[in-house]
């Protein structure tokens, strides 16, 4: 199993152990509300809650604290526009080594000022996925870092698996868990890890009809790539990568996608009734628990649902009406 995919349940465990330490095991919250909306039993699992405020925490710390002591002293490197960038800050402050992050010059202010407060050294480019590979391996060979990509890595993909071991452990017969998509390394590490403790359980991708390439590539059975994404939920816009794309193709049981409006009404319905701050990827996940696609989904009454990241900014939240 290990051969055919970038990770299996002992490497979900192994991180697990690997990064106990400083990893938080999120809650997992219920809604009345929510369950009426559905028409089912949900159970929000709160990556809200994890360092930096997101999931991808996980993953960097588990990448990070794997690496030997030679090779973790050159430091690390990525690129991302948000999560990712904070959680690998955060690892390489935890573990007393450098980190460079390459960020697009349309990165949110307040990530990036996240990643500076972790003490990371902050390079600025182009927004193009282009820009950011060119400039990270600029920097890697300038360096002696090692990169830690997003999503597409073994170890990021196997500490994003460990919210399945403590989701499955916590809640019972779980028909099924939602987990949103955008480079789908999160779904890859659920999905391999739940494969193998409960394979019964469904996985469903959630993702915003704006950025489709996972349902496009898993309708067609080949990879394609993202072009032109338009959507709310600004951590879902990257493709599907060379060890997260088999994952989906083959484990993953289904693609659901929701509109803008979807998301928006997801998200502010959280908000006011579920009282937790969540950002727009997060409200994909919940958009399609509450859709009548997930109603189609045979057996699928206790549904775990991924809240990925509570990383928004507050003054520009998608119902507020500013002044003309």
């Amino acid at each position: 199993m290990s051969e055919r995919y970038a990770a299996d349940l002992a490497a979900v465990r192994e991180a697990a152990e690997r990064i106990r330490p400083w990893a938080i095991r999120t809650p997992v919250m219920t809604s009345s509300t929510m369950d009426a909306r559905s028409g089912r039993e949900l159970f929000f699992k709160c990556e809200t809650f994890q360092r930096v405020g997101a999931f991808k925490f996980r993953g960097a710390c588990n990448a990070v604290m794997k690496l030997d002591d030679a090779t973790a002293a050159r430091g690390v490197a990525t690129h991302s526009s948000g999560n990712h960038a904070q959680a690998l800050a955060l690892a390489a402050k935890l573990r007393g080594i450098p980190a460079h992050v390459v960020m697009p010059t349309s990165a949110p202010a307040i990530k990036k000022e996240a990643v500076l407060g972790y003490g990371a050294n902050v390079i600025p480019c182009a927004p193009t996925l282009a820009a950011r590979e060119e400039t990270a391996a600029r920097v890697v060979a300038e360096t002696g870092a090692t990169l830690i990509p997003p999503y597409d890595h073994p170890d990021v993909i196997a500490g994003q698996g460990t919210i399945a071991l403590e989701l499955l452990d916590e809640i019972a017969d779980l028909d099924a868990i939602v987990v949103p998509i955008g480079g789908g390394g999160m779904i890859s590490g659920i999905a391999l890890a739940a494969r193998e403790l409960a394979p019964r359980v469904k996985v469903i991708a959630a993702e915003p009809a704006g950025a489709d390439d996972a349902a496009r590539s898993k309708a067609g059975g080949a990879l394609v790539p993202q072009t032109g994404p338009k959507t709310i939920a600004d951590g879902l816009l990257t493709s599907l990568g060379s060890l997260t794309w088999p994952v989906v193709r083959d484990v993953v049981d289904r693609v659901i996608t929701v509109d803008e409006d979807a998301i928006v009404r997801a998200m502010r319905l959280v908000f006011e009734r579920m009282k937790l701050v969540i950002e727009p990827s997060a409200a994909v996940g919940v958009a399609v628990a509450l859709s009548d696609a997930m109603r189609e989904v045979e057996g699928a009454q206790r549904v775990g649902v991924v809240l990925c990241g509570g990383n928004v900014a507050l003054d520009r939240l998608p119902w507020i009406t500013r002044p003309a």
